[in-house]
């Protein structure tokens, strides 16, 4: 058990917070320059969405392994190592040429916040343990994951209003070399066990197994849908997925150890990270695209739009850290996760009658995510056992990606197909318009032909629709987490009987 000062505690959860604040900012920095990148480089609707996903995919994938290999090495050198190449990678993402460039530069950066992210609650876990302390530690590491997931598309489209688009990757370099300082200072090395094997082969399944179930999702949504390559990309997830869970019963040291999920804590927080971010993300990009495609937003207009979450889940992160040792998980999460939908659901059945409603719904999803965010990471690490931070750490991290990483390739594949869907069978509208809302945007030019509200409404229409998915979505997890957590222990009790 390694003890720190008060002070030197507090400073070591700010410096992997600068760590974490910069991996969730990359997740949604680009949800407002996409159009800018279309243009400037020349994606496809395909590459801009592979641009978005690239990230997410490549670090769900490496989490549980980086996570295990945290355990064998020291949680302070894996984030060290994740603070380098995250720095490195920017620099190529910042002055990529192409969108295929670009694509690959994402995948890099995934690699160095693969390495960082598990360290960063690993590293809280094993330095705050008092309850009460640690809970709040969580909280705040949970709080700053929401702001960094806020002011992606804040600081994307401020950077926008004033450079060129790569700015947006190379601020990431100044923070990165103060947060490698800092941990050299103020993290403990700890006791590497190098009795933790870590299983590449495993890793690459998991990762094979994310990426084709990604493209079964991308082929099927798609217009016209590829069902040949969405079958073949499904079975190929089946047997990599399969190949993984027969794996991890044969190793002494399994990258997941799937007995944990008996817990019931354990899993209604994994479900209520996956939850939470599916609605997040998927929010914050179909609410950015709509405001400037339709409404005429610039990117920081946009970005501030979506902020309202942010700022509606800050207070009731905070307090949720702070009360759950009085009112236990099911309240915070169950009723959190009730009150996202209520808030997504408001925006749905507001939004044609005024930019009002959609700033209350915003503000409303925000309060309910963050107390759902606040406590979720708790009862994650809160009922595994301390040998195994670094596990548990990876399934909290992988939850929270594989949520967003199901948000864009599911609501953003959705919404296209909806905006095609939902336009009217009519002669006089270009074929460019049925190709996708920018296509339409660009083939109107400056002018303003008939068709173009017919096209504005088919995209509204599917914008609501999407809306309506997250706020089912969101019902169903506070339902599906409310009868899992009737009967869950406290975290003090699987503190006490923890899984082994």
């Amino acid at each position: 058990m390694t003890l720190l000062s008060p002070a030197r505690r507090w400073s070591l959860l700010f410096t992997v917070a600068a760590g974490l604040l910069l991996v969730t900012l990359d997740n949604s920095v680009l949800y407002t320059a996409l159009p800018t990148l279309a243009s400037e480089l020349d994606a496809s609707d395909s590459q801009q969405l592979w641009i978005i996903n690239a990230y997410p995919l490549v670090m769900a994938g490496l989490l549980l392994g980086a996570g295990t290999l945290g355990d064998r090495i020291g949680h302070r050198r894996m984030f060290l190592a994740g603070l380098v190449a995250f720095g490195v990678a920017s620099l190529g993402a910042a002055f990529s040429q192409t969108a295929g460039q670009l694509i690959g530069a994402r995948a890099a950066l995934a690699v160095g916040a693969a390495a960082m992210m598990p360290a960063t609650l690993a590293l809280i876990g094993l330095t705050f343990h008092e309850e009460r302390e640690r809970n709040l530690a969580i909280a705040i590491w949970g709080s700053v994951a929401i702001i960094g997931a806020a002011l992606g598309p804040i600081i994307g489209g401020l950077l926008l209003q004033h450079f060129w688009w790569g700015s947006v990757f190379l601020i990431n370099v100044p923070v990165v070399v103060l947060a490698i300082i800092a941990t050299l200072v103020l993290a403990p090395k700890g006791v590497p066990d190098a009795s933790r094997t870590w299983d590449v082969a495993s890793s690459l399944l998991a990762l094979v197994a994310l990426s084709g179930l990604v493209l079964a999702i991308k082929s099927w949504i798609a217009v016209p849908p590829a069902w040949v390559t969405g079958a073949i990309a499904l079975l190929v997830a089946v047997i990599a997925g399969a190949s993984f869970v027969r794996r991890q019963q044969t190793l002494p040291y399994p990258l997941l150890d799937f007995a944990i999920f008996r817990n019931r804590a354990f899993l209604s927080g994994t479900l209520a990270a996956v939850f939470t971010l599916f609605a997040l993300a998927g929010l914050q990009l179909v609410t950015t695209q709509r405001f400037q495609l339709i409404a005429g937003f610039s990117p920081l207009q946009a970005g501030l739009l979506v902020s309202v979450a942010a700022l509606g889940s800050l207070p009731s992160a905070l307090l949720g850290g702070s009360i759950l040792h009085r009112v236990g998980l099911r309240p915070l999460i169950s009723g959190g996760l009730a009150c996202g939908a209520v808030g997504v659901a408001v925006i749905v059945f507001g939004f044609p009658h005024g930019l009002g409603w959609v700033i209350g719904g915003m503000a409303l999803t925000g309060i309910g995510m963050g107390a759902t965010i606040s406590v979720a990471s708790t009862a994650i690490i809160g009922n595994a056992p301390s040998h195994r931070a670094g596990m548990a750490s990876s399934v909290e991290e992988v939850a929270y990606e594989f949520g967003g990483l199901l948000a864009v390739a599911i609501l953003g594949s959705l919404g296209a197909a909806l905006y095609t869907a939902f336009l009217p069978v009519d002669a006089s509208l270009p074929a460019a318009a049925r190709d996708g809302i920018s296509h339409a945007l660009q083939a109107a030019g400056n002018t303003a032909p008939a068709w173009l509200d017919d096209v504005r409404v088919a995209y509204d229409r599917g914008y609501q629709t999407v809306l309506g998915v997250i706020a089912l979505v969101l019902a169903a997890g506070a339902i599906l987490t409310g009868v899992l957590l009737r009967r869950a222990p406290t975290v003090a009790e699987a503190r006490n009987h923890p899984v082994h």
